[in-house]
């Protein structure tokens, strides 16, 4: 296991350099789930919610999310992403939105934070939206499933 790099000689807390590394294509991948009650899942679904397009306000905002992660996670550097793209399915049994977001940039880090950020803000936004029908929501499961770029090279979750 490598060490973590967030960290100096003398165990402070550092915004790591990345001045001398090189620029690259990075690409990352993440995803999660909220689940939630049957009804709230048909009004997502049925574009009846009250609030309006659920799914295309919590598309926006993991967008905005990936975008901004570097002014919500302390020592994230500000990356200039290239595309994020943030899917959406809806699954049955349990009833849950899946969430799938793919983030890129040309640049001297990854951006896997900013994929993750993505995720975590649009089921967020359906929890946000949706939880004067359905307090009980859970979201789980969220996850890297892939990066590529960078010196440490390609990874992907198993399974």
């Amino acid at each position: 296991m490598s060490k973590f790099t967030h960290f100096n000689p003398e165990g402070e807390a550092h915004m790591v350099n990345i001045g001398e590394k090189p620029v690259t294509r990075r690409l990352a991948i993440a995803d999660g789930r909220i689940c939630m009650q049957t009804e709230t899942l048909r009004l997502i679904q049925s574009g009846g919610h009250k609030k309006g397009d659920v799914l295309g306000i919590a598309r926006i905002a993991g967008i905005t999310g990936a975008k901004k992660t570097s002014d919500l996670i302390p020592l994230c550097h500000p990356i200039p992403v290239t595309s994020v793209e943030v899917e959406f399915e809806t699954e049955k049994a349990p009833p849950a939105v899946y969430c799938k977001a793919t983030v890129e940039t040309f640049g001297q880090t990854g951006v896997e934070m900013e994929a993750l950020t993505a995720v975590l803000t649009a089921l967020l936004t359906v929890y946000d939206m949706c939880k004067a029908v359905d307090r009980g929501m859970i979201i789980q499961a969220v996850g890297l499933v892939k990066k590529s770029g960078g010196r440490s090279g390609a990874w992907e979750r198993d399974g």
